[in-house]
């Protein structure tokens, strides 16, 4: 378990990768904050969480845990896409931060932000993307981000 304490929190708050027993300190609820997160069960998520933790650390994700209530309160993840472009390089598209409702303004979001980006350059991508929406741009820049180009979608359900 990758553990560490965030400044000025002292051991109320700690960061980790993503490990299979935080479906019961309430990942699944803190992601239906994020968007639209059906019922999942225990044996769906063991089995989504073997198939990301095959990928190693090409997909990683990281939560928060508020010590005091047990419950985690932040999580992120980010995936490693490998090109021909730039020599074979890679790039990390970052996903899913959320910040649980209640702790929002606590720099979690911030740090959730910071361990997936310095994950992606631990493994030497060249750089980080991500989508946003509109009132999220602003949190973002503080992280570090620039806004370019025009991001599309196509759903299929």
């Amino acid at each position: 378990m990758q553990n560490t304490d965030l400044p000025n929190e002292g051991n109320k708050f700690q960061v980790w990768k993503l490990e299979i027993t935080d479906k019961s300190k309430g990942f699944m609820e803190l992601l239906q904050q994020l968007s639209v997160c059906d019922s999942v069960s225990d044996k769906q998520f063991e089995e989504r969480f073997q198939e990301l933790s095959a990928y190693g650390d090409d997909h990683i994700g990281c939560v928060i845990e508020d010590n005091h209530s047990g419950k985690i309160i932040a999580t992120g993840s980010m995936f490693i896409e490998k090109k021909f472009l730039r020599n074979c390089g890679k790039v990390g598209h970052i996903e899913d931060v959320v910040v649980d409702a209640g702790s929002q303004g606590m720099q979690l979001g911030k740090k959730t932000v910071k361990f997936l980006t310095n994950h992606a350059h631990e493994m030497e991508c060249y750089k980080v993307i991500l989508d946003c929406g509109v009132g999220n741009k602003a949190f973002y820049e503080k992280c570090g981000f620039k806004e370019k180009e025009i991001q599309m979608a196509r759903y299929f359900v």
